[in-house]
């Protein structure tokens, strides 16, 4: 008898075990855009570290999702991680790529040294031009920034990357810095993407 409740409890630990196992597995899902728990990047398996909706106002504008080799929960231990990262944004409405370019260049403006910015100058028109291309994004439209080591920042759009690298270092992070930094887009985008627990209500 007492083998068979060292059996029994066995069992259930296993079950147990494979129940949490398969929860770790399922997609996070916002607003019908899912997210894997992880996936691969140049070579290495990326954790999904959080994901949130964008807001303007009342308005969904977008989802995100932040990819990286270890949990970070700051701006700076993202900065620190050596690894490949990736930002992966999803449409949640029709946008002017033109007018979300110039977006995403006040918001790395907005999060730096005005020095270490105008470094940045020379990519960031060249970001600009890369959405303005694309004259519009979509609902549904993806675009991700991935930091490839060795390479630079690639920015990918609706599965196309867009040109050669941005081998800056300091250019992924300044992206970051739209949604991380100290003055993000949205302050509970960011407390999502670090870990935080998500809000589809906003």
């Amino acid at each position: 008898m007492p083998k068979l409740k060292t059996s029994q409890r066995w069992l259930a630990a296993a079950a147990l075990s494979l129940a949490l196992g398969a929860a770790a597995q399922e997609p996070t899902t916002l607003h019908g855009v899912s997210y894997a728990s992880s996936l691969q990047s140049s070579g290495k398996q990326l954790q999904l570290n959080g994901a949130g909706t964008r807001y303007k106002a009342v308005f969904k504008v977008y989802t995100a999702g932040l990819y990286l080799e270890k949990p970070a929960h700051s701006l700076q231990e993202i900065n620190a991680l050596p690894g490949p990262k990736r930002i992966s944004v999803t449409m949640l409405r029709d946008i002017d790529s033109a007018e979300l370019g110039k977006l995403f260049s006040r918001g790395m403006e907005d999060n730096m040294e005005r020095a270490a910015f105008s470094k940045l100058i020379p990519g960031v028109i060249r970001m600009s031009e890369i959405f303005t291309q694309h004259k519009k994004l979509l609902a549904g439209d993806t675009f991700m920034v991935d930091w490839i080591p060795g390479q630079g920042t690639q920015i990918t759009v609706k599965g196309q990357a867009q040109g050669e690298a941005f081998k800056e270092p300091e250019f992924f992070n300044a992206l970051l810095g739209i949604w991380l930094g100290p003055k993000p887009a949205d302050e509970q985008l960011k407390k999502a993407l670090l870990g935080g627990s998500v809000s589809q209500s906003g």
